[in-house]
């Protein structure tokens, strides 16, 4: 997969949004086991219609995503009690979820450039708080990128979470960590050079 031919940008077709769903199904259905399968192979996340989904395209076929959603009560707060005690001071609050890249074309460059437009959004939106609930077996790869653990694991076997925050400095150091060229936070459109 050349570099070239990834583009960045936030979903908002028809195709992206079917793409969208079968991607959270083959991630979090079949991969990770968090949700029972369907014949459809499609997961619509029950936030869906407040999400914003930033996106990783190869061609017109998605390779990566992640979203965010600011209104309450977020997908933590239905894991966690009295959530917001939990956290430091602040202002404004983001969830970040649904981090999935196909597994056939996994690459530091997919995901560093999701979470860069993800992060430079954010920051443009003014958050200066974000929380994510991080497969445990990947809470090392968050705390790489300025995530803190916080609160007690959650989930049910054989899925477990930790409940994790990134703040506005590490938003600011997640959008200036990889060499991208992004106008993500103009045009909600960004590519790879």
């Amino acid at each position: 997969m050349s570099a070239r031919s990834l583009v960045y940008k936030i979903a908002n077709t028809p195709d992206e949004f079917r793409q969208i769903h079968e991607l959270n199904y083959r991630t979090f259905v079949e991969e990770v086991g968090q949700h029972p399968p369907n014949p459809e192979r499609r997961r619509i996340d029950r936030f869906h219609d407040e999400n914003t989904y930033y996106i990783c395209l190869s061609g017109t076929r998605l390779v990566g995503m992640v979203c965010t959603r600011d209104k309450r009560p977020f997908s933590l707060d239905l894991k966690l009690e009295n959530l917001s005690s939990l956290l430091p001071p602040h202002k404004k609050l983001v969830e970040i979820r649904l981090l999935a890249i196909d597994k056939c074309r996994r690459s530091p460059q997919v995901f560093h450039g999701i979470m860069r437009i993800m992060a430079e959004a954010c920051l443009v939106a003014d958050y200066d708080l974000a929380v994510v609930s991080a497969l445990t077996e990947k809470g090392q790869l968050y705390q790489h990128l300025g995530f803190r653990p916080f609160g007690p694991v959650v989930g049910k076997p054989p899925v477990f979470f930790q409940p994790m925050y990134l703040d506005r400095g590490s938003f600011m150091a997640l959008a200036d960590r990889v060499e991208l060229v992004s106008s993500a936070t103009r045009d909600g459109v960004g590519s790879i050079p």
